[in-house]
């Protein structure tokens, strides 16, 4: 059973998903801002945090930035009225997993929190299959129809990266601090540069593609 940490100052909206998340055979804890929200995190493993953004005490980009601190991988979801492009940018730069603009349907809100969940076990997974394409982590090897591709090793990272969270938008300044660390003669462009050389290489995979999302970065997205 999943055990999710709600973070909402709205105690209506706070119970509603508290119960729905419930009655859907989830663990719930809730707290009513950013600093009960960090203090039960701190103390406790969740495997997801759903979060407002404007909250008494610690706002949510604060909160979320506190809990990468302690967990670089829990899902986040920022269920807020803020849906301007600052924010967004913002919150993709802490790596949060999703938005939910309210107001919003919590069976949607639900369906969205069990598809992240999936692709964080994905991420945890030794071997990654999409279509015709296979990533195994622990060899180091990626192939399309059985025959193996040739990347380096950041280009492995990077692509493992991206479709162990499909659809979620990470910014190139984000994956420049993870995978470029201090390399000073690294730059926005270079990231452009190896996604361009991925997409060449994996142009033959039936399962994914790499999408440019203007103006934030790059996600890949499952084909149907």
């Amino acid at each position: 059973m999943a055990k999710i940490l709600i973070a909402e100052d709205d105690r209506d909206l706070n119970r509603l998903v508290s119960i729905t998340l419930r009655n859907n055979g989830f663990d719930v804890e809730s707290c009513f801002d950013g600093v009960e929200a960090l203090d039960a995190f701190s103390k406790s493993r969740f495997d997801a945090l759903l979060t407002d953004v404007m909250m008494p005490n610690m706002d949510g980009f604060d909160l979320a930035q506190n809990v990468r601190d302690i967990d670089k991988n829990v899902p986040i979801v920022f269920m807020t009225a803020k849906d301007d492009k600052q924010s967004k940018m913002l919150g993709y730069a802490l790596e949060i997993d999703d938005y939910v603009t309210k107001p919003f349907d919590v069976d949607l809100l639900v369906l969205k929190l069990k598809a992240i969940l999936r692709r964080a076990k994905i991420k945890n997974d030794k071997e990654l299959v999409v279509g015709n394409f296979c990533m195994n982590q622990e060899e180091r090897v990626a192939t399309i129809d059985g025959n193996e591709i040739n990347l380096t090793v950041r280009e492995f990272d990077l692509l493992f990266k991206l479709l162990s969270y499909p659809k979620k938008t990470f910014t190139r300044s984000a994956l420049m601090e993870e995978f470029w660390d201090y390399d000073s003669s690294a730059t926005s462009r270079t990231v452009d540069v190896y996604m361009a050389k991925l997409r060449e290489k994996t142009a033959d995979s039936t399962g994914f593609e790499i999408v440019t999302v203007h103006g934030l970065g790059y996600k890949a997205v499952l084909k149907n």
